[in-house]
């Protein structure tokens, strides 16, 4: 079942044969993860990029003065880790933890070489999601400067439909830079509209 989730998210990329998928069956590393549980912290190699199959998970920086920083949510077939780190084999900057209970397909760098070297289709299907993922990153940064904070929100609510329904909204305040106080403000001036 799981399998099917990510060969359907992969057809909207590329096409695989059915030898091709009997290839990459093998390479899933299924992997559950708790409420709570972090995928890779702040200091540590992530050793693994991460296609969530079923839950929701957040990436934040912590500051020295102690301050946690949303960069990123991730929710179903959607990708996460910290990918400096990850391409680097560098400490990471950024945390990786579950919202929820979590499950993901995890690949090694060592484990993608071998994929695109035996689906040489896949090397271009991950070439197109690290071009859209830098493309929502810098569409993210104009935002942050240009619009104002119901602007942004707004914005966020439209690239994450109903996710406020998920995760608690000092998480949302921090994704969108402005205090829980002044979001719970602007939901409020948007439910009475």
């Amino acid at each position: 079942m799981d399998q099917e989730i990510f060969f359907q998210y992969l057809s909207k990329f590329i096409s695989l044969t059915p030898d091709e998928k009997d290839i990459l069956i093998p390479f899933l590393k299924h992997r559950k993860y708790l409420k709570g549980q972090y995928i890779v912290q702040q200091g540590d190699i992530c050793n693994y990029d991460s296609f969530v199959i079923k839950g929701c998970l957040r990436t934040y920086h912590v500051d020295q003065r102690g301050q946690e920083h949303v960069i990123r949510f991730a929710i179903e077939n959607w990708w996460t880790a910290d990918m400096g780190s990850f391409i680097n084999k560098t400490p990471a900057d950024y945390n990786v933890q579950c919202l929820e209970n979590t499950d993901v397909f995890q690949f090694s760098s060592t484990t993608l070489e071998e994929i695109f070297n035996q689906i040489p289709k896949f090397e271009s299907f991950f070439r197109l999601i690290i071009q859209n993922a830098f493309v929502a990153s810098e569409k993210r940064i104009v935002r942050n400067f240009s619009l104002d904070a119901r602007e942004r929100y707004l914005a966020f609510s439209a690239l994450y439909p109903r996710l406020d329904q998920r995760i608690p909204q000092y998480m949302i305040a921090s994704y969108l830079g402005i205090t829980k106080q002044y979001l719970s403000e602007i939901r409020n001036q948007l439910a009475h509209e």
